[in-house]
């Protein structure tokens, strides 16, 4: 149940963040994302976890938590708050999904965890349902569709496959954090705290880009909710990690693919979010290789 309400938020908090995205900056956004996220989880972590674990804990555990909200939060939000600017929350939702793809060409190269056939073939299935995903074109206010060359795919497409990339990254900082640290809740708000701070001090340095950009109250309204929305996702799942296995962990979390291309058309309108068949399909090869990765 923490699994399966993690996955809904996480596609309630895509849905709504592809509003948030249209009206601001993709670093702003992403900075008020990191920052309202890590006052959700610091306010749980003081009402339910021991804070005084931070103060026994190694320095090289805090710095692997840190490294791991890096690559997940600062760099993998930041790709996924622009391919929702770039192509939607319906087309990077299902994009997303091929983080286990990621995961298993990561585990080949530094544990040496090479792939058995069938592990071939999930992933060959997820590629195919990335393609799919992201190789139809419609015209703006039509529902013309077009097939697009290989190079203009990888132009729409990269954004979402970078955070999906990111995000298979983070586990392995975490693993070796939990090591010494044995609080996910703790470890995962230090490394959006992290994050949050991080980014500050970059959007304050490249002030001159963003300050005196105007941001709509509809986008500040939507953001805040957002923020809020993967903050608690984000504490949801740690839960859900803590009480089950990684494997019905990740593919429970799952459904929130199919939430967003329910619920984006619903919120942005759909002459923005457009679910046609192509993008079903595409999505179903995913979903379905993704869950092949995850159980052989």
């Amino acid at each position: 149940m923490w699994a399966l309400a993690a996955g809904a938020g996480f596609g309630l908090f895509q849905s709504i963040n592809r509003q948030a995205v249209r009206g601001m900056d993709v670093y702003v956004a992403t900075f008020v994302q990191l920052v309202v996220s890590s006052i959700v989880l610091i306010v749980i972590s003081i009402a339910t976890e021991d804070i005084s674990l931070l103060l026994r804990a190694p320095v090289l555990a805090i710095l692997y938590f840190a490294a791991a909200g890096f690559f997940h939060f600062l760099i993998g939000w930041t790709f996924l708050n622009a391919s929702q600017k770039k192509i939607g929350a319906a087309r990077t939702s299902p994009l997303i999904g091929t983080n286990p793809v990621f995961a298993t060409i990561i585990a080949a190269v530094t544990l040496g965890e090479i792939p058995t056939w069938v592990e071939l073939i999930a992933i060959g299935i997820i590629v195919v349902g990335a393609y799919l995903v992201s190789s139809e074109e419609l015209e703006a206010g039509t529902e013309n569709r077009t097939t697009r060359s290989f190079s203009a795919i990888l132009r729409t497409s990269w954004l979402g496959l970078s955070a999906a990339f990111f995000w298979a990254i983070s586990p392995i900082f975490i693993r070796l954090g939990l090591e010494d640290l044995p609080s996910p809740l703790l470890g995962v708000t230090i490394g959006v705290t992290a994050s949050a701070i991080a980014y500050g001090i970059v959007l304050l340095w490249q002030r001159g880009q963003w300050l005196g950009v105007p941001i709509t109250r509809e986008a500040w309204a939507y953001k805040l909710i957002a923020g809020v929305l993967v903050g608690l996702s984000t504490w949801m799942r740690w839960v859900a990690l803590d009480l089950t296995s990684i494997a019905v962990v990740l593919a429970l979390s799952m459904i929130s693919a199919p939430t967003v291309l329910v619920l984006s058309p619903l919120i942005s309108g759909r002459h923005l979010e457009r679910v046609t068949t192509i993008l079903l399909f595409g999505t179903g090869l995913i979903l379905g290789g993704a869950l092949l990765l995850i159980f052989i």
